[in-house]
């Protein structure tokens, strides 16, 4: 393919700014962050604040070309808005509030409140309500590539989680639900097309829609041996989605016995002395009870208390939840089950204070508070849990018998459970979020006012859908795809340059030959880096693969005194023989056939 979009500077290494690093950096952990300095791509300025090099910002270029064509192709619309934004449109929607410590606020000498934007639903939707009036505006989708900014707690990982970063988000606006889901349906293909065009391997899972509101929430995880977000995925059909959001059918096991409810003889208190893990407590009871053979993890269930708070009212309340004892605590589903903005564990003290118990003996039985079940505790027949009294244990718990609880699902699905769509096995995977879709309904036009006139003159409020990719994000995720021992393996799509022309040494007929095949490269389109520098062979092949540029070719006298140059790919294989003659054609015809563009 063939674009207007690239660069067309002259580029040898010898004037190039590449101060590439031999020592990895001390505060560097992921493969990312590690080669993405080591490369001389970026460098860090503060904590979670980068400079883009001159490879940095050609690769970030390329990302944000390959989104903007997609976005383009797809209908939408490219603008600009300010990154600095009054304090009033977050209060509209009580986002100032509830978007907590992650908002970089400020005052203005004024004394006004300010804040830099980290998403831009409220500004993208004040100024829908100002120039949108009827139903022949719309459908409208809008999209910009800017900075944003949010004061992470924990900035890490270089690129992947930054307080300062670029993101393509873009905004539907429709006249109906319907038409909404249309708009989304076109955003989840061009993602599709960008993640694709981009090199990287991807699924795209169902994910909850976080601070942002909405439905309709699709996430494109991109897989990896370093991603932060557990996946979950079908191993035979298509369904996969985050770990948080994941559901699979009742567990196999959880009530897999001939016993009934109405069999199960009544509560016995044991006495378990330092006894508090679940393993402990299943070893304690295989040695001392043999009123309960067989047990596992499984046949037990465990209680953890958790505060839920509403960020905006400040309220909270102290809440039982009971789980298998092979199960976790899915935070997420917990949340949206309690209706919350957030939750978190109790403290010990706070265990003890609200419990009478010590954690490890806490359970639900004779519990007067509110109490929430996941659905495979609540089919375990005849558990065994906590007493509420320290150091003692429950045999013999039946749910519905012995306590009460709202049931839901609660729980992390795991590796091995089965899929809710067709009964296949889960698998779990690793990923990092690059892009993530959904549909906010009326969400922020309800709350600000953004309506628009029917065909009937009714007045309605226009149904919005969001749409964001992480830019500077996906750079680094690339790399924590491609990479190797000896550097950064680009895809080609998204190469600072498509291919190394490395010089080894400055005799004649090699600097003739060099040159030529790079002005050749130059004027078929392609993106080419001139290695000139006085450097040992050595030096300047493991830069080349540092680096990462997917093709190399040396020029050197002894290839030469047979008509050759030497030809290499990045991603692996055997050096090959190409006659000087060949050479621009064959390795044209390998950057195109690897997915580069070419720039005339």
């Amino acid at each position: 393919m063939v674009t207007a979009a690239g660069y067309k500077a002259r580029m040898r290494y010898r004037q190039a700014f590449i101060p590439t690093l031999k020592e990895v950096p001390k505060d560097a952990t992921s493969p990312s962050h590690v080669l993405l300095l080591r490369a001389g791509y970026v460098r860090m300025v503060g904590a979670g604040i980068y400079e883009m090099l001159p490879l940095g910002h050609r690769v970030l270029t390329k990302i944000a070309n390959i989104v903007r064509r997609e976005m383009n192709a797809a209908g939408a619309q490219e603008l600009l808005l300010p990154a600095l934004l009054p304090a009033e449109y977050f209060r509209e929607t009580g986002r100032w509030d509830s978007f907590g410590d992650a908002l970089v606020r400020l005052k203005d000498r004024r004394g006004n409140d300010y804040h830099l934007g980290p998403t831009h639903e409220e500004i993208i939707t004040d100024l829908v309500r100002r120039e949108v009036k009827s139903y022949r505006q719309l459908p409208l989708n809008l999209y910009q590539v800017q900075m944003k900014f949010r004061d992470e707690a924990r900035p890490r990982g270089g690129l992947l989680r930054c307080r300062e970063f670029m993101m393509k988000d873009a905004y539907s606006f429709d006249v109906s639900m319907e038409a909404a889901e249309k708009s989304y349906a076109t955003m989840r293909d061009a993602y599709h097309a960008i993640f694709t065009n981009l090199g990287l391997h991807y699924r795209v899972v169902r994910a909850d829609s976080g601070a942002m509101g909405g439905s309709t929430s699709a996430e494109f995880q991109v897989l990896t041996q370093t991603g932060e977000d557990a996946i979950v995925a079908c191993s035979s059909c298509e369904y996969a989605a985050n770990a948080e959001v994941a559901q699979a059918r009742p567990a196999a096991g959880a009530a897999a016995t001939a016993v009934t409810a109405a069999d199960v003889p009544a509560l016995v208190k044991v006495r378990t002395p330092k006894v508090k893990s679940i393993d402990e407590v299943v070893a304690f009871f295989e040695a001392n009870v043999p009123e309960t053979p067989g047990l596992t993890p499984a046949s037990c269930i465990k209680s953890l208390v958790y505060v839920a708070t509403n960020v905006t009212t400040g309220a909270s309340e102290t809440v039982l939840v009971v789980v298998r004892g092979d199960h976790e605590v899915n935070e997420v589903g917990l949340c949206r089950h309690l209706g919350a903005d957030e939750v978190r564990m109790a403290s010990e003290d706070e265990v003890k204070q609200h419990m009478g118990a010590a954690p490890g003996f806490i359970g639900p039985v004779g519990y007067t508070g509110r109490l929430v079940v996941d659905a495979d505790a609540a089919a375990v027949v005849s558990a065994v849990g906590g007493a509420n009294e320290n150091p003692f244990h429950y045999a013999n718990i039946v749910h519905g018998r012995d306590y009460h609880g709202e049931v839901g699902n609660l729980r992390l699905v795991r590796n091995g459970d089965l899929c809710v769509v067709c009964g296949a096995a889960l698998e779990t995977y690793k990923g990092i979020e690059g892009g993530h879709v959904f549909i906010l309904g009326t969400h922020y036009s309800d709350k600000m006012g953004a309506t628009f006139l029917d065909e009937g003159g009714v007045q309605r409020s226009i149904v919005m859908g969001c749409y964001g990719i992480g830019v500077s994000r996906l750079m680094a995720t690339a790399v924590e795809q491609h990479h190797d021992d000896a550097g950064i393996r680009w895809p080609m799509a998204i190469a600072p340059f498509q291919v190394i022309v490395t010089m080894l040494g400055d005799a004649e007929d090699t600097t003739a030959a060099a040159t030529q095949i790079y002005d050749g490269l130059r004027a078929a389109g392609v993106d080419v880096l001139l290695d000139d520098r006085d450097e040992r062979p050595g030096v300047k092949f493991k830069d080349a693969e540092l680096l990462g540029i997917p093709l190399r070719v040396t020029v050197g006298a002894r290839a030469l005194a047979e008509g050759n140059v030497e030809f290499k790919e990045r991603s692996g294989g055997d050096a090959l023989a190409l006659p000087v003659a060949d050479a621009v054609t064959k390795i044209t015809e390998r950057v195109v056939a690897l997915g580069g563009e070419l720039t005339r």
